[in-house]
């Protein structure tokens, strides 16, 4: 359906049609400064096409991981000996112990996502500290559905999109009731402010005042924390919806900065909470993976997490298992390079991240003993899906096989809707790594 859906848009997108959507685009750019540092967001002619019924499936199945996610997350809170499986360092485990005073620390998250070329999907990680780009595809949305090509389209096939503005403040007012107070809140939006993603800060602003929410966007560093209050100069806090990386945050401002210690009185509310720590590692899918775990889990959740998480164990000296069969780990990734990549258990944007089968012999032995050192997971490979994508180059349309992501968004720990697109030249799709495009997301019923 997709194949053909494609086919269709490829006849459609020609004369004054790829010139329209090149045009719009262009303006939606500038208009919600959809930019990335110094290059647009998107840099496509086209959205990301999925049938209704598969993206009913990746809905359901996400649920089920995010279930099983959740559980486990329980588990960490409880159990100490269990949480030292994540290696948590010492700073972030002061921080896990803040009560958030509502129930799901991951407010909103993303659950980063490869779709195949037969019909299947596997998760790779969850984003669930500071989940960014879930509004790049909700304008992008917007823009696309004013092309005319877009309408064309629409004349044959039935599309819509996935509103995330209403979610996100939708969940922040749910996690602020839950967390017990009534006044009318103002919001502060908080991350540095020499973040490439300030565009997406922009325009949650603009929705929230349009919703009648005083907004703020703020830099950690005006932040200040007296007389009960967390302020921005004379602009008072209820709300912060957090941003800001936890890591850089400490790193910068230490366990006794203003927002810190205003969540750890319940003086302001924060999402997402500083529990993410437990779930943001990258050594959480080896606990979802390693059958060692498997009785946390209910029989559904360990269905889905067989279909849909790649092996994934933290990278150490020892015996595990593979599949079923025994292995001695060191010498099984060694061995595995063609089919395996080392992941930093507590980095995000893809820093550091190797890939086996991009890496020379040499290169890959390397990369496991520097590894060894520090805290790192090893995930065996899953398929990438390729696309063909449009964009406008020298007053022609260029189409050209793109690496494609799909990241359903995760809700107050048990719903799933909505999903970001990355593309990318490069098999490590990643906004922040450098190069790739967004897409908006359309779901063809």
């Amino acid at each position: 359906m997709t194949d053909e859906a494609i086919e269709h848009y490829r006849s459609l997108l020609r004369g004054h049609l790829a010139e329209d959507a090149q045009h719009r685009l262009d303006a939606g750019t500038r208009r919600y400064g959809l930019m990335f540092g110094a290059r647009p967001i998107c840099t496509v002619l086209r959205p990301f096409f999925i049938a209704s019924a598969r993206y009913d499936e990746v809905m359901q199945d996400s649920r089920l991981v995010l279930c099983a996610i959740e559980r486990l997350a329980s588990a960490l809170l409880d159990d100490a000996r269990l949480r030292a499986e994540i290696e948590l360092t010492a700073d972030e485990e002061r921080l896990i112990a803040i009560e958030p005073g509502y129930r799901a620390p991951d407010a909103s998250g993303r659950l980063d996502a490869f779709l195949d070329s037969q019909g299947g999907f596997r998760f790779v990680e969850y984003n669930a500290d500071s989940p960014g780009g879930l509004l790049y595809g909700d304008t992008l949305g917007e823009i696309f559905l004013e092309m005319e090509v877009v309408k064309k389209f629409a004349e044959r096939r039935a599309v819509r999109r996935i509103p995330i503005r209403p979610k996100i403040l939708e969940t922040l007012l749910g996690c602020y009731r839950e967390w017990g107070w009534n006044e009318h809140p103002q919001i502060a939006i908080v991350d540095w402010n020499e973040v490439k993603t300030r565009a997406e800060f922009e325009v949650c602003r603009e929705y929230f005042e349009s919703q009648g929410y005083a907004t703020r966007i703020v830099d950690p560093g005006e932040l200040e924390y007296r007389g009960g209050w967390l302020t921005a100069g004379d602009f008072r806090i209820h709300i912060v919806y957090k941003r800001v990386v936890t890591g850089e945050l400490v790193e910068r401002g230490g366990l006794e900065h203003a927002l810190v210690r205003a969540a750890r009185d319940r003086a302001v509310c924060v999402v997402n909470s500083f529990r993410v720590q437990m779930m943001y590692k990258k050594a959480l899918f080896a606990l979802l993976d390693d059958p060692a775990y498997e009785s946390l889990y209910t029989n559904e959740e360990l269905g889905a997490l067989r279909r849909r998480i790649p092996w994934t164990r933290r990278l150490k000296q020892g015996a595990t298992t593979y599949h079923g069969r025994r292995v001695d780990l060191l010498e099984f990734a060694r061995a595995g390079r063609d089919r395996l990549a080392l992941k930093p258990n507590g980095d995000y944007g893809g820093r550091g991240v190797t890939l086996g089968w991009e890496c020379s012999e040499s290169q890959w032995t390397q990369a496991i003993e520097d590894a060894l050192g520090a805290s790192f997971v090893v995930q065996e490979r899953v398929e990438v899906r390729e696309e063909p994508f449009p964009a406008m180059i020298d007053g022609g349309i260029r189409w050209d096989d793109r690496y494609v992501d799909f990241d359903p968004y995760t809700w107050s720990g048990e719903e799933v809707m909505g999903a970001g697109v990355r593309l990318s030249s490069s098999a490590l799709l990643n906004v922040t790594a450098g190069g790739g495009s967004a897409a908006p997301v359309f779901v063809l019923d």
